[in-house]
């Protein structure tokens, strides 16, 4: 039986079908493709595909909760839509910054007009006015204000000064808005990532008419470029795998050699043809289709095959595997029990090497008070049948030797360890 791939998609035209397409080719018959068909969204209940591409879940909810429903009958959603529900822009900076990816500094504002059904009352935490004086030394002007979970574009500014920037903000209602400092820039790039693995870096200038922004040439040259390219690609795969993104873009503004990560939360990045050009069109269909069947042969039924970011990954802890009894010593406990094993079978070891090649019958060694008495042969001791002395105590460390006597003291048998109820 083959694999089913689908597609999700609102108005845009080019892409889908050129994706249809390639992976009915490269699918050969074991892999087929087709725009989703929905009619009804029953609870539990798995539709039959084994990977969705998802292109517009971000805008409607009611395709979102049919792709988690997906999600978690066994499809391979891309991109992961709970991810998608949790993320937002000012976070990624935050990633970033722990990943060590330069980005722009940024600072979150609360939005001008209070959400619905809230009151001041729901803000006593919020101090105001702002600390406005150490923001706007921090990020300096010209700025540029845009919301923080946004994407096209939509709702950003560019502000001179602290009067434009009030003046916009009160122009935003209910967005949350983040400010960010201007990279002036000397490249600019939007780099294709899909699959976590699948690279592609495109010059780009925002600054131009949407339809000529991908017409651009680099302006680094030489090594320098090289360097610039490869640390691109470097930054992309470790933001995209952290993230857990299959299909995404991310812009990169280069100043003074150094690419600052713009904007990397683009779970349906632009792909159509008459903006992005025909080079980068066929690359982007290509690897999202040859992707797409890769996780179609990849399918494991009943389980999960929607792909997690290194972020959540790492933020689970392993479970514990259960057992009947549960061990309570800590590992320096364990380790020092350890050693002290080794230590005690080692002694034994050498006390019973030291029997083997000691003399037969020798008399114990001589204290310090025999050594001045006089001392009787050995032939009279028995007749004497003086009190032994007693010998002093061995040094700390060192093992003691059992003086031969002629007859062997067996030890006695270790008793067997009472059973804890």
């Amino acid at each position: 039986m083959a694999k089913k791939v689908g597609i999700i998609f609102g108005q845009e035209d080019t892409f889908p079908w050129a994706f249809i397409d390639k992976v009915n080719e490269l699918g050969k018959g074991k892999v087929v493709a087709e725009p989703v068909q929905i009619d009804k969204v029953q609870q539990g209940i798995d539709y039959g595909y084994h990977v969705i591409l998802d292109r517009m879940s971000q805008g409607v909810p009611f395709y979102r909760s049919y792709v988690k429903n997906a999600a978690l009958m066994g499809t391979a959603v891309i991109n992961n839509p709970f991810w998608f529900s949790a993320d937002e822009k000012f976070f990624n900076n935050c990633l970033a910054m722990e990943l060590g990816v330069p980005v722009p500094k940024t600072v979150l504002l609360p939005s001008n007009t209070r959400p619905n059904d809230t009151s001041e009352k729901s803000f006593r935490n919020l101090v105001g006015p702002l600390d406005w004086d150490y923001i706007f030394n921090y990020i300096g002007f010209p700025a540029y204000m845009k919301p923080f979970d946004g994407g096209g574009w939509k709702d950003v500014y560019k502000v001179e000064n602290a009067d434009a920037l009030f003046a916009s903000h009160a122009e935003t209602g209910q967005l949350v808005m983040m400010l960010q400092e201007e990279i002036v820039f000397d490249d600019y790039f939007r780099v294709y990532c899909l699959g976590q693995k699948y690279v592609h870096i495109m010059p780009y200038d925002p600054r131009k008419p949407f339809h000529e922004r991908y017409v651009s040439e680099i302006k680094a040259t030489g090594d320098e470029r090289d360097k610039l390219l490869k640390t691109i690609h470097n930054y992309t795969l470790k933001l995209n795998k952290a993230l857990g993104y299959d299909f995404n873009t991310v812009e990169f503004a280069v100043r003074d050699g150094i690419p600052y990560a713009i904007d990397f939360c683009n779970p349906a990045p632009d792909a159509d043809l008459h903006s992005v050009g025909q080079e980068n069109f066929d690359w982007i269909v290509e690897h999202s289709a040859k992707y797409a069947v890769e996780k179609a042969n990849a399918h494991k039924a009943k389980q999960n095959n929607t792909s997690w970011g290194g972020f959540v990954k790492d933020s689970i802890a392993p479970e514990a595997p259960k057992r009947g009894k549960v061990n309570l010593k800590t590992a320096e406990e364990v380790k020092k029990a350890t050693e002290a094993k080794k230590k005690a079978a080692a002694a034994k070891k050498k006390t019973e090497s030291d029997k083997k090649g000691a003399p037969p019958k020798k008399g114990p060694a001589k204290s310090k008070a025999q050594t001045k008495s006089k001392v009787p042969a050995p032939a009279k001791v028995e007749a004497n049948k003086k009190a032994p002395v007693k010998a002093k105590a061995p040094a700390k460390g060192k093992t003691p030797v059992k003086p031969k006597t002629g007859v062997t003291k067996k030890s006695p048998a270790k008793s067997a360890p009472k059973k804890t109820k």
